[in-house]
């Protein structure tokens, strides 16, 4: 696993982060998926070192950093501000993942000085949209924290044993990853994705990559189709495959992002 670092917020939290890539490279920060972890797996960090990028992977609050209870998409804007700070970074681009897309939006929207390029991959549409309330966890968020640990518990025990079967080792070790600091990222996450967000994703000013896979039936195209018909700056970038890009599109998502300093 890659080194961890942490920055304390103004709110007395601290909030873990790992570097990855060149460290002269064009500054990224990345929000990782639901659940996730700040620890990349290695055909990812491959793919980073190769890009030219220098990436700042955070836990949000649960996720190994200090636990935020009823926390807000909008608010992860103030958490990847004082990360920036911490890296003397003041313009740098943003990228997040499924569940990291809506907080990637809302660091683009609440810090339109600093940055520069937006992208999501898997991305979700806002709750009381038809491709929200089609996801399979959208009811069982509006259930609650104690109805959510239960269900969680039991349904990361079932993707492990699912990808255990298989031949993918490092999506194995990136789920162990996702949990091994508990499910409290993951709860909280769920609980802040299915309320109001925060903010107005049309406010989002810098150019967005929306990143889609054809046959994702996860995050499904309905979503990419919502997001790139209310983004005023978003271009369509479909991809063949599911939710999870393989490493050939994941070279020209990091691409995308790369040119800038």
């Amino acid at each position: 696993m890659a080194q961890t670092y942490e920055v304390e917020t103004a709110d007395e939290r601290t909030v873990k982060y790992c570097l990855y890539g060149a460290e002269d490279g064009a500054p990224v920060v990345a929000h990782h998926g639901t659940p996730g972890s700040r620890w990349e797996r290695p055909d990812v960090v491959a793919a980073i070192e190769d890009s030219g990028l220098r990436v700042l992977l955070f836990g949000r609050p649960g996720y190994g950093s200090t636990r935020k209870l009823g926390r807000a998409v909008v608010e992860v804007a103030a958490d990847v501000a004082a990360l920036a700070d911490a890296q003397g970074w003041d313009r740098f681009a943003v990228t997040g993942f499924s569940g990291g897309g809506p907080h990637a939006f809302a660091t683009a929207a609440l810090l339109p000085d600093r940055v520069v390029r937006c992208s999501t991959v898997s991305g979700i549409a806002p709750p009381g949209t038809a491709a929200f309330e089609s996801l399979d966890w959208a009811a069982d968020a509006r259930r609650g924290e104690t109805f959510l640990r239960d269900q969680l518990g039991r349904s990361g025990q079932d993707i492990m044993r699912e990808l255990s079967s298989g031949s993918d080792a490092g999506r194995v070790e990136r789920m162990r990853a996702s949990c091994i600091e508990g499910l409290d990222g993951w709860i909280d996450d769920y609980l802040a994705l299915s309320k109001p967000w925060g903010f107005d994703p049309r406010d989002v000013q810098a150019p967005v990559d929306v990143w889609f896979g054809s046959e994702d039936d996860n995050s499904t195209p309905a979503h990419a189709e919502w997001l790139l018909a209310t983004l005023p700056s978003a271009t369509a970038r479909e991809y063949v495959g599911g939710h999870d890009p393989d490493d050939a599109v994941q070279r020209l998502i990091f691409g995308a992002l790369r040119g800038f300093k």
